[in-house]
C-alpha cells in the first residue's frame, strides 16, 4: 500500500532517482515498478555482518531523502545510520529523535486509510496531492503469465467464469473457518458456469484438500503454488475475487476484477481495498476498535463469525448477473 506514494513521488519529482528497500519475498510487488529506479532486496533474517554491509551500502548511495514507511526496529536502525540528509518518518514513541520531519501516524479524530497514511510523509516534502492514485503492482513476467495459462488449461477452466477464493488468514481473528468456506462453495452449485480456484499459502494446502473433499462443487486448488505476481495474473483473469482482509485482497485491488471482502476485527476505513470495485461485508461491533487482534472479549470472534455464507454468496451475485 506504499505504491501510490511511490507514484506520487515520481510524478512530482520526475528527475529524482527512487530506491526502494524491501524484504524477501515481497520484491515481486515492487521489482518492475516503472517509477522505481533501484530496488534493494534484503533477507527477512540477517546476521550482524549482513546488516552492517547493508548500512554501508545505504551510506555509499548518499541519499538526499530517506522516508521510513515502516517504523519497525530494523527500519529504525537503518534510518539512524543511513547518513541521509533528510529523514522523514512517523511520530512513534521513543523513535521521534530518528527523524528530521515527523508525521502523525493517526489523526486526532476519525480514521485514515493506510494508503493515505503512506502518502503523508511524501507531502512533507512540499508535494501537493490532488488525488491519490491506485495501487501499482508490476505485471507478471512472460514465464509467469505462461504458468497461469497452463494452470487454467490443465484444470480445464479456460471456458468458465473463474472465482478466486482466498482460504487463508493472517491469524485466528481473521479466519472465517473451513466450514463457512465449504458452505459458501456449495452455494455456488447454483452457478454451474462458475469454477472456483482456491488460493492461499503453503500452510493452507491441507485446508484446501479438506474443502475439495467436502464440497459438492468442483474446485481447483492453487494454494501454495503461486508467486505474488502470478497471483495477480490469476486474479486479473478471474470474474470475481472473494476473501478476507489480507495481502491477497490488496493484490486483487490492483486489478480490475471485482471483489467481495468480509472484514472481522480490522476496519475498512483503514484497510479497505483501495480504489477497487468492491463490496465489503462487516458487522458493527464496538469491540472491533479495541481488540487489536490480541484478545476477543467474547472469545468467539463474532465480528467475523456472524457473517454467513449466504450473505457472502448474495453479495457475489451482484457481480455475476
Amino acid at each position: 500500500m506504499t505504491t501510490p506514494a511511490v507514484t506520487v513521488l515520481k510524478e512530482n519529482l520526475p528527475q529524482a532517482s527512487l530506491t526502494y528497500l524491501v524484504e524477501e519475498p515481497y520484491r515481486e510487488l515492487v521489482e518492475g515498478n516503472p517509477f522505481l529506479d533501484n530496488v534493494i532486496v534484503i533477507q527477512k533474517k540477517q546476521n550482524t555482518k549482513d546488516f552492517f554491509n547493508l548500512i554501508h551500502h545505504i551510506r555509499r548511495e548518499k541519499f538526499d531523502v530517506l522516508i521510513d514507511f515502516h517504523g519497525g526496529p530494523r527500519a529504525s536502525w537503518l534510518t539512524l545510520f543511513s547518513n541521509a540528509k533528510l529523514k522523514i518518518g512517523y511520530k512513534i514513541i521513543n523513535k521521534r529523535f530518528l527523524y528530521d520531519i515527523k508525521i502523525p501516524r493517526s489523526p486526532k479524530k476519525g480514521q485514515i486509510h493506510s494508503v493515505e497514511n503512506h502518502v503523508n510523509p511524501v507531502k512533507a516534502l512540499g508535494i501537493h496531492v490532488n488525488s491519490i492514485p491506485p495501487l501499482l503492482i508490476p505485471e507478471a513476467a512472460k514465464e509467469e503469465k505462461e504458468k497461469i495459462s497452463n494452470f487454467i488449461r490443465e484444470n480445464k477452466i479456460e471456458d468458465s467464469r473463474i472465482l478466486v477464493l482466498h482460504i487463508g488468514a493472517g491469524n485466528r481473528f481473521r479466519d472465517w473457518g473451513t466450514d463457512n468456506i465449504i458452505a459458501l462453495t456449495n452455494l455456488f452449485s447454483k452457478n454451474p458456469e462458475m469454477k472456483i480456484v482456491l488460493i492461499g499459502a503453503s500452510e493452507d494446502k491441507e485446508r484446501a484438500k479438506e474443502i475439495i473433499r467436502k464440497s459438492k462443487f468442483r474446485i481447483v486448488s492453487a494454494a501454495g503454488k503461486l508467486g505474488l505476481r502470478e497471483l495477480k495474473e490469476l486474479i486479473s483473469r478471474a470474474t470475481l475475487f472473494v476473501g478476507p482482509d489480507s495481502g491477497p485482497m490488496h493484490i486483487a485491488a490492483s486489478t480490475d476484477t471485482p471483489l467481495v471482502i468480509y472484514f472481522g476485527p480490522t476496519l475498512p476505513a483503514h484497510f479497505s481495498p483501495w480504489k477497487a470495485n468492491a463490496t465489503i461485508i462487516e458487522k458493527d461491533f464496538d469491540c472491533r476498535t479495541s481488540c487489536r487482534q490480541r484478545e476477543c472479549i467474547f472469545e468467539d470472534f463474532r465480528c467475523l463469525q456472524t457473517i454467513t455464507p449466504e450473505e457472502v454468496y448474495n453479495a457475489c451475485q451482484y457481480f455475476l448477473l
